[in-house]
């Protein structure tokens, strides 16, 4: 099993490519989910833990099953390329 702290890593990382994809700034959603921008942040940098109510808000925001939310198989993708 990971440690939460790599758990942390790849949901920040996530999040962050999904947001950027819907074309949201921090801010905005933060505005649109109800959420303070400094908590998107750090939800980001994996400095905060998010509860799944929060994680919820967040996929509705951006209109995604929550599920899409931990499927971090790009992210997997994307490291093993780098490694390359």
């Amino acid at each position: 099993m990971k440690k939460d702290t790599e758990i942390n890593e790849l949901f920040g990382k996530k999040l962050r490519l999904l947001r950027m994809g819907k074309g949201l700034s921090q801010e905005e959603l933060g505005l649109q989910s109800g959420l303070h921008r400094t908590y998107i942040g750090q939800i980001e940098r994996a400095e905060k833990n998010i509860s799944i109510r929060k994680a919820y808000r967040i996929a509705k925001t951006l209109e995604l099953d929550i599920r899409e939310l931990f499927d971090f198989s790009d992210i997997y993708k994307e490291n093993i390329n780098k490694n390359k």
